[in-house]
């Protein structure tokens, strides 16, 4: 340590910089936010981005808005947070996708961890497997059945490439030893269409989104994907109960934004989500949808996404997952 005497210039510039983030935190947000939701509008992740967006407009007092960019199994929408400015006035809500691409795609327009500050893990619920009530099907013994003596003949529907849909759907193939046809769709919502109309036999869905078509009959449950049965539904067995003991997927929703953005932005915004995911309202709205509020730390949530990469890579290695 010397006893060099620096200029009172020189001691006051940092010390000014270092206040700058936490000004920025005590004014944010001065304008409106977005959300990004890379999926058709209707879907789990556009139903659980317009609830956070509506919370958070009334905590703000400033306008928060969703914006939705279907395409490219997420990845268009995806691009353009990632290309924003890092300051916390674009969130991207993930999903799924953003992880399996990583794993799976060889080549992406983004770097899912180095260009990407994650701020909180905030939904989780697992999927319901449904079919259309004209296929002969009321249980996945009988689906198996079915689909054993239609080789490649049943075709299953899901929110698109890479997503939790697809995850499911593939790994319940690779257990089960069948052959179904997988079509993609940009978001949950048009493939749910397809299959109450019957374009498609069977989906691998959110429950968020299928749920008010099973209440009125136009879609047949026969399982949840979880490895306990969903509260909002407990006569409905699980898979891994249906005779594939080991079988489990759910999916996940969580807030990133920019890589850049000032860590005192990223901690406001951090606190208002637990803030907003704490409230009876929505953990009430939540669990009608059979979803549960999560919350989790920065960093946790940086691990669960490298964890979640790792975990698809592994389950590539033994299903038929490719994304194009």
């Amino acid at each position: 340590m010397t006893n060099t005497i620096k200029p009172l210039s020189a001691i006051a510039a940092p010390a000014l910089l270092l206040c700058i983030p936490c000004a920025y935190a005590q004014t944010y947000p001065t304008k409106p936010v977005r959300i990004m939701v890379a999926f058709a509008a209707g879907g789990g992740t556009d139903l659980i981005g317009r609830m956070l967006a509506q919370k958070l407009s009334a905590a703000w007092g400033q306008q928060v808005v969703v914006e939705n960019r279907a395409g490219g199994g997420s990845v268009i929408g995806t691009e353009v947070v990632a290309r924003s400015a890092p300051d916390g006035y674009y969130l991207l809500l993930a999903t799924t996708p953003f992880t399996t691409n990583a794993a799976l795609l060889p080549k992406l327009p983004y770097d899912s961890l180095q260009d990407f500050a994650p701020v909180s893990l905030v939904v989780s619920a697992p999927l319901i497997v449904v079919v259309h009530p004209s296929l002969p099907v009321r249980s996945v013994k009988d689906l198996v059945a079915v689909a054993r003596a239609r080789p490649g003949q049943l075709s299953f529907a899901t929110s698109g490439n890479g997503g939790p849909q697809h995850l499911a759907g593939e790994l319940f193939k690779s257990m089960a030893r069948i052959d179904m046809l997988h079509i993609p769709y940009k978001g949950g919502a048009p493939a749910v269409v397809d299959i109450v109309g019957g374009q498609v036999q069977v989906g691998f869905s959110s429950l968020l989104s299928s749920l008010s078509f099973v209440k009125s009959g136009r879609l047949r449950p026969i399982a949840v994907t979880s490895v306990q049965r969903s509260a909002i539904m407990p006569n409905l067995p699980t898979i891994a109960e249906s005779g594939y003991p080991g079988y489990e997927t759910t999916t996940w929703w969580g807030i990133l934004v920019r890589a850049g953005t000032p860590p005192a932005v990223i901690s406001t915004l951090n606190a208002e989500l637990a803030r907003t995911l704490n409230s009876s309202d929505i953990k009430e709205r939540l669990a009608a949808e059979g979803a549960e509020a999560v919350v989790s730390s920065p960093s946790a949530f940086a691990t669960f996404l490298q964890e979640e990469i790792e975990r698809v890579r592994k389950l590539s290695k033994f299903t038929e997952i490719k994304l194009d």
